[in-house]
């Protein structure tokens, strides 16, 4: 089964400018799927779109089998952005009360658990956390909700390497041991390989590129994931370059 299936998908905002445009892609179940493309190649537009922050101008979107946006596929989402709702003045067990009276599904168990195995003392204000520690508060409290899809935009921008690492081998740990799906969205192309099952590939608000991240680089003369999206990327630019000199030409 597929955990996201997007059919002639696009979000247009105001009277022209579409962040994404007929897009159609399949997410599989069960794995973890990297969405790659520079800024305003609709990432966070499609992300938005899957768990129901915004409303798609054309096209459909399911998530788990439901309509994104409705109440039973928002009970089966968790989403956490770059910049997570995190309050910096409450200690970290007001944190998760906070996120425990504000989601119907919660396991407060698998919060307080996992926090200890990080070493994150719940006594701990979050503001004094690191950076790191920080992210991994966030990707606990969308943990605890249980999720069937976890979507996170943009998770490792503000990260060291380190952090970065320690982040998305916790994100690949938690696919494993709670059998869920994830999707995220990053620049640092370099680390794919080691993280992700599945890639997709924006330019301009298109899909370049889906597929195994296996499949895709066998596909093209076994290049390592970094090469196969650059490759995409440059060679959608000069599509671009040259839709333009023909446009201005006219």
């Amino acid at each position: 089964m597929d955990v996201i299936e997007a059919a002639a998908l696009g979000k247009r905002y105001g009277r022209k400018k579409w962040g994404l445009r007929d897009c159609t892609l399949s997410v599989p179940a069960g794995c973890v799927t990297g969405l790659v493309g520079p800024n305003g190649s609709g990432k966070t537009t499609l992300l938005s779109l899957a768990v129901g922050m915004i409303r798609p101008t054309a096209g459909t979107v399911r998530v788990a089998g439901e309509a994104a946006g409705s109440r039973a596929a928002r009970e089966l989402t968790a989403f956490v952005a770059q910049d997570a709702p995190l309050y910096r003045n409450l200690p970290v067990r007001d944190m998760l009360r906070v996120a425990r009276n504000l989601n119907a599904r919660w396991d407060h168990g698998r919060a307080v658990s996992r926090l200890d195995g990080l070493g994150i003392a719940l006594k701990q204000r979050v503001g004094a956390l690191s950076g790191g520690q920080q992210a991994q508060l966030a990707l606990t409290i969308a943990l605890a909700r249980r999720p069937e899809l976890l979507v996170l935009d943009e998770p490792l921008a503000a990260l060291d390497p380190l952090a970065r690492a320690d982040f998305m081998r916790s994100v690949r740990a938690a696919v494993a041991e709670d059998q869920i799906s994830a999707v995220f969205s990053t620049h640092v192309i370099a680390e794919l390989e080691q993280v992700a099952d599945h890639l997709i590939v924006l330019g301009r608000g298109a899909v370049l590129l889906s597929g195994t991240t296996a499949g895709l680089a066998a596909a093209h003369g076994e290049a390592s994931p970094e090469q196969v999206i650059l490759s995409a990327l440059r060679e959608n630019a000069r599509d671009h370059a040259r839709d333009h000199a023909q446009g201005a030409a006219r």
